[in-house]
């Protein structure tokens, strides 16, 4: 099974993909790790402060990885990129705003990166595009670490 993790930045989808993969025994992915052993970004954006990556060319590689691992949880904000029929399931991270604002805060993002994440959450950036993507969605509020742990124990795996 083929699980995606995405959402904004400082929703949780680092420790729910995390917890899936310790709880029903899947390989783990970091996508971040996988550019970064890649060299998958083209350059930095400066003003907004993260890597340029081509999805196309990510999307590559993930699907390699993916025919390396039959059951595997993909971690990242880019992850609903992959196209449907690789994907069994994508659970969107979501987190009340004031509380990722004060995570945001806690990584050192800058108030415009701060600003820029909240309006991705205000919006349901992540949802939206798994949606148009057609993927299978399930969304899991991390606000609260005991709802975590339960959504994750009841996953339909």
């Amino acid at each position: 099974m083929i699980i995606v993790v995405t959402g904004s930045p400082g929703t949780g989808k680092s420790y729910v993909a995390k917890r899936i993969a310790e709880r029903y025994g899947y390989q783990y992915l970091d996508v971040n790790d996988l550019i970064s052993r890649h060299k998958l970004s083209s350059g930095y954006d400066r003003k907004r402060r993260c890597r340029i990556i081509d999805v196309e060319r990510l999307n590559r590689h993930l699907i390699r990885e993916i025919g390396r691992h039959p059951n595997i949880v993909i971690d990242s904000h880019l992850s609903h990129y992959l196209p449907r029929n690789y994907v069994h399931l994508c659970l969107v991270t979501k987190c009340g705003l004031k509380e990722l604002e004060r995570r945001l805060a806690r990584r050192g993002y800058p108030p415009s990166k701060v600003r820029e994440n909240l309006d991705a959450e205000i919006f349901d950036t992540c949802y939206a595009e798994a949606q148009e993507l057609g993927h299978h969605i399930m969304v899991i509020d991390t606000s609260n670490s005991k709802d975590v742990d339960y959504f994750i124990d009841t996953l339909p795996i």
